[in-house]
């Protein structure tokens, strides 16, 4: 046969249902597809809940599911980095004190250093602050990766020390008080009511830029397995992964675009850009938000590193085998200590968006924001068996387990029920990786 398959396979290839050749022609992911329909159920059944208790379903409005993809946005920056550390045979219970001592540090650097040094209002302080931000969760996160390379300390105890000692230091800095206001142009971070998304024309672009960028990954992907005799997906599954994925891009634009600015809001925005107000009133889009777009980089620049750099397929391989990658020549510490180094500044990052929303920080800010990562996490695909994970599974968890509270929140339900959810949810994710992994082998 041209593609080299075996004969012996032709039998059980006959005996495919057409849903099976579908999967394997497009080589989609049962577990994400999983994922994806339980999310509608979760949406749908939310909306509906909310229909029959206050007879005025939101769940699906433009407006709920645009705060959803900022509610989002924080946690999905370190799933990023989670699945890499789990792949790797690890865990970090630290992220969320991470966020709280590196938001604690930015917030005291902006009110109490830079502003009285620069000037309150000076063009750099938001950039200096997230350098700072940027720089504390590198060093705190090499750190944890050095004890747990060179020291060889278990990351569970690492981690869980570091849950404990910064939290702990994250209220030595401020002494229980909170930080507050953050710069005006760091709040920016957070998806804040005015300047905090791009508008409708920019989204658009950026939207058909995407779609092009899909296009051409789909080319290159073909081409490169021309290069080395891979198998070929069929021209029509490609051309429908292609199609299916500028639908929803082009219908998330639309999503966003569909959320106006409150009439309020319009009119003091129209006010300060003088901006004439139609009869009607004025109609401003939001478009994407700041933080969704850093949280779109995050997991773009992510998934590159894990699939297309000899650094991820480095990480892979530890997973996958411990001691054969270390017999292979792949220096297991330095990998594990860079790694950690990335966690880090995700959790910087995520620090940026959770402060610049709050427009505070506060030594609370990220209390069990590990247990939501590690939850998304694994909800997402990512086996803590270690080296099976990927970056937008990981990402859709988070917004699924984000659906769940926000749904729970506009239903009234009493936040211990929301913590249950969160635990069984978890819990059953495992439960449907054991089984995934046990009919694989």
């Amino acid at each position: 046969m041209a593609s080299g398959m075996d004969k012996s396979a032709e039998p059980a290839m006959a005996q495919e249902s057409a849903f099976q050749r579908f999967l394997r022609a497009t080589e989609l992911d049962t577990r994400l597809l999983g994922m994806v329909g339980a999310l509608v159920l979760i949406w749908i059944g939310f909306h509906l809940a909310g229909i029959w208790r206050t007879g005025n379903g939101i769940f699906l409005s433009p407006r709920n599911l645009w705060i959803l993809l900022v509610q989002t946005s924080s946690i999905a920056v370190m799933t990023t980095g989670m699945v890499m550390i789990i792949v790797m045979r690890h865990i970090d219970l630290s992220v969320g004190s991470l966020l709280g001592v590196i938001a604690v540090i930015m917030g005291y650097a902006q009110v109490y250093v830079l502003g009285p040094w620069l000037g309150v209002g000076h063009p750099a302080i938001w950039i200096l602050t997230v350098l700072i931000g940027l720089g504390a969760g590198a060093l705190l996160g090499a750190f944890h990766g050095y004890l747990i390379a060179y020291a060889g300390i278990p990351s569970f105890i690492v981690t869980l020390g570091g849950l404990i000692v910064w939290r702990g230091a994250a209220w030595a800095v401020i002494r229980g008080e909170t930080v507050a206001p953050m710069d005006e142009r760091f709040e920016l971070l957070g998806g804040g009511p005015f300047y905090a998304s791009i508008g409708a024309t920019a989204s658009w672009v950026l939207g058909l830029i995407v779609c092009v960028l899909i296009v051409l990954a789909i080319r290159s992907g073909r081409q490169s397995r021309q290069k080395f005799n891979f198998p070929l997906r069929p021209i029509w599954a490609e051309n429908f992964l292609g199609a299916v994925g500028c639908l929803l891009t082009l219908g998330t634009v639309l999503l966003v675009n569909s959320y106006y600015f409150p009439p309020k809001l319009a009119n003091d925005y129209a006010e300060a850009n003088n901006i004439p107000i139609p009869e009607g009133g004025l109609m401003i889009p939001h478009g994407f938000a700041i933080p969704v777009l850093i949280a779109a980089a995050a997991g773009i620049i992510m998934t590159f590193v894990a699939v297309r750099t000899r650094f991820g397929r480095y990480i892979y391989a530890i997973g996958g085998n411990p001691e054969a990658a270390e017999l292979a020549g792949i220096n297991t510490r330095r990998i594990t200590l860079l790694m950690f180094s990335i966690m880090g500044i995700l959790a910087a990052v995520s620090a940026c968006i959770s402060s610049a929303r709050l427009n505070a920080a506060s030594n609370a800010l990220g209390q069990f924001d590990e247990l939501y990562v590690i939850a998304a996490t694994v909800i997402g695909g990512t086996s803590l068996a270690g080296g099976v994970g990927t970056i937008y599974g990981a990402i859709l968890g988070a917004l699924v387990m984000q659906s769940l509270q926000s749904g729970m929140t506009l239903l009234n339900f009493d936040s211990a029920f929301k913590d249950m959810a969160v635990g069984s949810v978890l819990v059953f994710a495992v439960w449907l990786d054991q089984l995934y992994r046990r009919r694989s082998n």
